[in-house]
């Protein structure tokens, strides 16, 4: 008798590097799977109030905040669907800062203070820049919206100056000249829409984030893949079995992008930039596990610590399953 398969749904991005995960291409051992693809807002928000899904990706951030405030009903494994390096996230108006060294003292607004992205951009401004967080006055509300509020309990440390503003928006504040400048994984409209007046403080920002990433050892992990703990007390193997998934999708998603006979995608030079990654990161372009990311995971928990995401600061191991921890080898 073949044993029934276990119904999962899976709610994450569009990504090339889950698509044979979603088309069932490559399937979770033991897991009939349903697959929705949604808005990462959209997602962080029904899954962090709701719960709706069986398995989600999940800012960052606010995994590192439940998981130090105590809260076990998720659990991670080390799949980390979106990276993205934020030096390219700051954006100021053009008669505003010029120089990371202005922001001291400046005006700054952000979306939440436990966004990820937020996390990694204060980093920069106390690590890279030598700003104290205290010296600036910071502004907490939505980026475009007005009305955006924190998803999750703060600690913030003595001195810092948070302000929320719930009847204005950030895209707003900084045209009005009431922020100085703006941390946001979302650009401002009024820059997407190419309107005069609003920048990046790093309009050439792609040789400075790989600088970074090289120096530091820093790949900046944005989202992770998060289970309900639930799911895991009932069938503990599934988190081993979907981060094999997740890995043979990955490897055939980089395989597809480094393949010279024919654009997988509508840009061109995409293999040369997989191929510079490789020398960058290291053979895997793009690393799922614990050890290779561990520069990278104790970085941003030492920082989320600090700057009063998370009530305690957590070792990587903390983070994951204990059955993705390690692996077998023959």
């Amino acid at each position: 008798m073949t044993a029934s398969k276990i119904p999962l749904t899976l709610a994450m991005s569009g990504y090339d590097h889950v698509l044979d995960i979603e088309t069932g291409e490559v399937p979770v051992e033991g897991v009939d799977l349903t697959v929705l693809r949604l808005p990462v807002e959209e997602i962080f928000f029904r899954f962090l109030r709701y719960r709706e899904w069986h398995v989600s990706e999940l800012s960052f951030a606010k995994y590192v905040a439940l998981r130090a405030g105590g809260d076990t009903s998720l659990v991670a494994i080390p799949v980390f669907p979106s990276r993205v390096c934020r030096h390219s996230s700051i954006y100021v108006r053009t008669d505003g800062p010029t120089t990371p060294k202005e922001l001291a003292g400046a005006r700054i607004g952000v979306p939440e203070w436990a966004q990820t992205a937020s996390v990694y951009s204060r980093a920069l401004l106390q690590y890279e820049w030598g700003i104290d967080l205290r010296d600036v006055q910071w502004f907490q509300a939505g980026v475009n919206t007005p009305g955006r509020a924190e998803k999750v309990t703060l600690s913030l440390p003595e001195g810092i100056s948070l302000t929320p503003v719930p009847d204005r928006c950030l895209d707003d504040m900084l045209h009005a000249g009431d922020l100085d400048a703006v941390l946001s994984a979302h650009p401002p409209e009024s820059f997407e829409r190419g309107e005069a007046g609003i920048v990046r403080l790093f309009p050439d920002y792609r040789p400075i984030e790989r600088e970074y990433v090289e120096r530091t050892g820093v790949f900046p992990i944005m989202h992770i893949t998060v289970i309900r703990a639930d799911v895991l007390e009932s069938a503990p193997w599934v988190a081993a079995n979907l981060l094999t998934a997740f890995e043979e999708a990955k490897r055939r998603s980089v395989a597809r992008l480094s393949e010279m006979t024919a654009s997988r995608v509508p840009l061109p030079w995409i293999p040369e930039m997989v191929a510079d990654m490789r020398r960058l990161i290291s053979p895997d372009p793009w690393p799922y596990g614990v050890e290779p990311n561990r520069t990278t995971l104790e970085a941003f928990t030492r920082w989320a610590h600090e700057q009063g995401v998370a009530a305690r600061r957590l070792e990587p191991e903390e983070l994951f399953a204990p059955q993705v921890l390690d692996h077998y080898k023959v």
